[in-house]
């Protein structure tokens, strides 16, 4: 049965995720650094949106739309920051009165390679690196995503959509750690920092990226450490509760996303031990 062309499908979003992992059940895609474009052809008539519904004009790229051979199609993808050089088309949600948003990703993707894209729009393929996250960094693109097999276009931001940003890196020293909360092992948090001449600079805390092991391994070291006053001098936004201060004798190896305008780390995840760099020199690079 036809249905009535909808006037506004709410893009599916991605969650987020420090995680870097594989498997079968996903399906990875280059995150294109861009603007989000959704693409609405009813007829002859082209109408291109952004992600909060606003009206977005493109003239060869709704030309380009316009002259694909079907009725009705809602598109999305992303197009390049510095004009519109490339539309990238990575989902379909709607073709010729049919709604497609509770289909499986495989056979969405499947219509979408039926259609006859041509320059500038530009269908986004899957990745079939052994770690598609080492790629991007390598490449300097903005990211990853990965996307779950069999899931629905969901009008949400849905943990099936997960996009694995590229990272920045550099080490860090710790200063302090919190206490573990719930079923948590060995620690809540490292709170790291650098140095800037003499000040000892706090720079966020890091949750992510240990394992039960290296949380207990961890206290163990910090805990003969432990010292009375926190060591560091420059202290913005410094937790006090369940806090533990230590001597700044140890060397992690940080991965984040950006620094934030208060110079604090944006979604930071440890990386590594350093046991081969000395503290004093770790400066903010």
């Amino acid at each position: 049965m036809r249905k009535s062309f909808p006037d506004w499908i709410k893009p599916m979003a991605a969650t987020l995720t420090q995680e870097r992992f594989k498997g079968a059940e996903w399906i990875f895609e280059r995150k294109f650094d861009g603007i989000r474009l959704l693409v609405y052809k009813q007829g002859s008539r082209v109408e291109l949106f952004s992600r909060n519904r606003l009206p977005q004009t493109f003239p060869r790229l709704a030309q380009a739309i316009a002259s694909l051979p079907h009725q009705e199609l809602i598109l999305d993808g992303e197009i390049d920051w510095h004009g519109p050089s490339a539309y990238h088309v990575f989902d379909i949600m709607w073709l010729d009165g049919r709604d497609l948003t509770n289909l499986p990703l495989e056979e969405r993707r499947a219509q979408l390679r039926k259609l006859p894209l041509v320059p500038p729009l530009q269908r986004v393929t899957a990745l079939h690196d052994e770690a598609p996250w080492e790629r991007a960094q390598r490449e300097g693109w903005e990211g990853v995503i990965a996307k779950r097999r069999g899931s629905l276009y969901e009008q949400r931001r849905s943990p099936n959509w997960l996009k694995m940003k590229c990272e920045l890196a550099q080490e860090f020293v710790v200063g302090g750690f919190t206490e573990p909360q719930g079923k948590r092992a060995g620690l809540g948090a490292l709170l790291v920092g650098y140095y800037e001449g003499e000040d000892f600079v706090f720079a966020g805390k890091i949750g992510t990226g240990f394992t039960t092991k290296l949380l207990l391994d961890l206290r163990a070291q910090l805990d003969r450490l432990e010292i009375q006053k926190p060591p560091f001098t420059k202290a913005v936004g410094l937790p006090r509760l369940r806090a533990h201060w230590v001597q700044p004798q140890i060397v992690v190896q940080v991965g984040f996303i950006q620094w934030t305008r208060h110079n604090k780390l944006r979604h930071p995840r440890l990386l590594g031990m350093r046991g081969d760099k000395n503290a004093r020199e770790v400066v903010r690079e």
